[in-house]
């Protein structure tokens, strides 16, 4: 292949993705990912169970009614002798019993068990609303990580076809140059090689990036084709008082916010395990009945309907169970006394997270700054490079050199700016404030 083809394929290959195509932001892609990801979808149906279980009717402060009927059917062989002396002989002898009844069960007072029981309910709901957050949160952290990856994805692409032009640039050069005898094979054929390199660098990433803009589509529900670009603008908070953030993360980072409703539960759960064992419970029955009872000749009746209402108050105490109350309600202060504790830990966890967090995203802002200067001394490097090598004061290796040294600054520099972004992220998540502040 000589350097004319070279050219072509060169030109092909950088012309595959030069089709304008739909630019997704931050903001379009967590619209879409609220709406469409399938792991919140998930999230918000538990929300929802969580809600149904605080309802009115789970609560055990409405009454029971229950209906029951029946019918019998006997077919007796029967031998009856009356007072009189006289006796009765019964074959197959057929009669029938209906009822049917409506049981009224109100519990009165139950020791205070079912309000303990339904305070814990409603925090249980509140409980998996942060569960629910938290999914989201890490939803959004899992979204702009893969966001950003197609971002510096899309300028390292970008970095390498330029690369690639200057080397198609300098491939012609070489040609030109051994054909008017100027330089030696050699020229050309280096020439070739880096230019191999380059298009295969260029093929590889183009790949990676297409099977990352997959991941990013599968994250948003998969509602974009294959053909669309990120936004590869990023912006800094910078802005963000640490003190004021960490006071922050105490009060609002989701992890120390489920930790308080866990201990709410348990002293609920204690409360109720407790008003089980010390305290009656009280109920009210009624119910209304129907009997009609069709007798066989041997009976003095032949025919019995009775219909009635009944009620009572129904007292049952625990007084004592063989201990079962009172192991529950020991391993309830022990689970309490276990969350307290958690709780604990987790405080000074979350804190050394954030410190630590906090540190990593001010050095990542300080090495994408440098970066950027970086960027600044190699371009000013490649284009004094650039006008020697064209008038032969450098060699092909050294102008090599210095074009490595440019497409290496920037995609550090693209790293290091996607990186400090990303451990920006990591902060606002820790403190509780990802989802209230503009991204």
């Amino acid at each position: 292949m000589n350097f004319k083809n070279y050219i072509v394929f060169g030109l092909v290959l950088i012309g595959i993705y030069t089709n304008a195509q739909q630019v997704v932001t931050t903001e379009e892609a967590v619209e879409l990912t609220l709406e469409y990801n399938y792991g919140i979808k998930i999230t918000n149906n538990t929300v929802e169970v969580a809600e149904n279980n605080t309802s009115i009717l789970n609560s055990g402060y409405l009454p029971t009614l229950t209906g029951n009927a029946g019918a019998i059917h006997n077919i007796d062989n029967t031998e009856a002798e009356f007072s009189n002396g006289e006796t009765t002989i019964l074959t197959g002898a057929e009669s029938d019993r209906y009822n049917a009844s409506l049981n009224l069960n109100y519990i009165l007072f139950d020791g205070l068990g079912r309000k303990y029981n339904y305070k814990r309910l409603k925090e249980q709901h509140q409980l998996s609303k942060l569960e629910a957050r938290e999914t989201i949160e890490t939803t959004i952290v899992q979204l702009f990580s893969i966001y950003y990856t197609v971002a510096r994805l899309s300028e390292n692409t970008n970095a390498l076809e330029e690369t690639i032009m200057i080397s198609m640039d300098r491939l012609t050069r070489a040609g030109y140059q051994f054909d008017y005898g100027q330089s030696t094979k050699l020229d050309v054929l280096n020439a070739e090689v880096d230019i191999n390199n380059d298009s295969i660098n260029l093929i590889n990433i183009r790949q990676q990036l297409k099977n990352t803009k997959r991941d990013l589509n599968v994250v948003m529900g998969n509602q974009l084709s294959e053909g669309f670009d990120v936004n590869t603008d990023v912006s800094f908070l910078l802005q963000l008082n640490k003190n004021e953030l960490l006071e922050k993360t105490k009060a609002n980072n989701v992890s120390l916010l489920q930790s308080e409703k866990n201990i709410t539960i348990s002293q609920f759960g204690l409360k109720e395990n407790r008003a089980t064992q010390f305290f009656p419970a009280i109920s009210l029955t009624g119910s209304y009945g129907w009997n009609k009872n069709n007798n066989n000749a041997a009976s003095f009746v032949a025919v019995s309907t009775n219909t009635g209402l009944s009620g009572g108050l129904n007292l049952s105490w625990n007084l004592f169970d063989g201990g079962t109350t009172i192991t529950r309600i020991r391993n309830a202060k022990i689970d309490l006394e276990i969350q307290k504790l958690l709780k604990e830990q987790l405080l000074i966890d979350i804190e050394r997270n954030f410190n630590n967090a906090w540190d990593d995203y001010q050095n990542k802002l300080v090495i994408f700054q440098v970066q950027e200067n970086n960027i600044k001394t190699s371009q000013n490097n490649f284009d004094r490079t650039q006008e020697k090598f064209k008038i032969g004061q450098v060699t092909s290796i050294e102008f090599r050199l210095a074009q490595l040294n440019l497409l290496n600054a920037e995609l550090s520099r693209n790293q290091a700016k996607y990186d400090a972004k990303l451990a920006e992220l990591d902060v606002l998540q820790l403190s509780g404030e990802l989802l209230n502040v503009q991204l």
